[in-house]
């Protein structure tokens, strides 16, 4: 069974690597550096809730780690390690209560992801006028986890009804 987990868990780290890569060339004009749609979070939000968080948390890791070697810098890394980390603890922290659907444990780890990376970058800027980003990547983060909630959900239907 572990063998199977830790196959399962590179194929899902492979899948998000490309949805990183897919969406890096998808240009978002919205005035905010950063701003993405989060496509490699359907992989992560699928592990929470089909496998489980240390294998989540794995794959986001990993994930970063590969983007930001092949196509990003240390403080690319610094900045989507900072949001992806907050994001999935987060996203446990919510699941676990079962308060929140699917959707919203989502969209709380589309907020975090964002908030995390403004942190990290007044942290490392030194310079809190970066907190004005927040209000609209809230925004941006909310509709990006409500998407990305939506297509992990009707994926893990399907595999329900697949019965795997």
């Amino acid at each position: 069974m572990r063998t199977n987990r830790m196959v399962l868990c590179g194929v899902l780290v492979a899948l998000a690597a490309i949805f990183s890569y897919i969406e890096a060339m998808i240009p978002i004009a919205v005035g905010i550096p950063g701003v993405k749609l989060g496509f490699a979070n359907i992989v992560v939000v699928f592990a929470l809730y089909k496998i489980d968080f240390k294998s989540a948390l794995a794959i986001s890791f990993v994930r970063i780690l590969i983007m930001s070697a092949l196509f990003g810098n240390p403080t690319m890394a610094l900045y989507s390690l900072a949001g992806g980390m907050l994001s999935i603890f987060v996203m446990q922290g919510l699941k676990m209560t079962k308060i929140f659907s699917i959707f919203g444990v989502s969209m709380a780890g589309g907020v975090f992801h964002n908030v995390g990376q403004v942190l990290m970058a007044v942290l490392v800027m030194e310079t809190k006028g970066l907190f004005a980003y927040l209000a609209p990547l809230v925004i941006i983060g909310e509709l990006t986890g409500l998407f990305i909630g939506f297509v992990t959900s009707k994926a893990l239907e399907h595999l329900r009804q697949l019965r795997v």
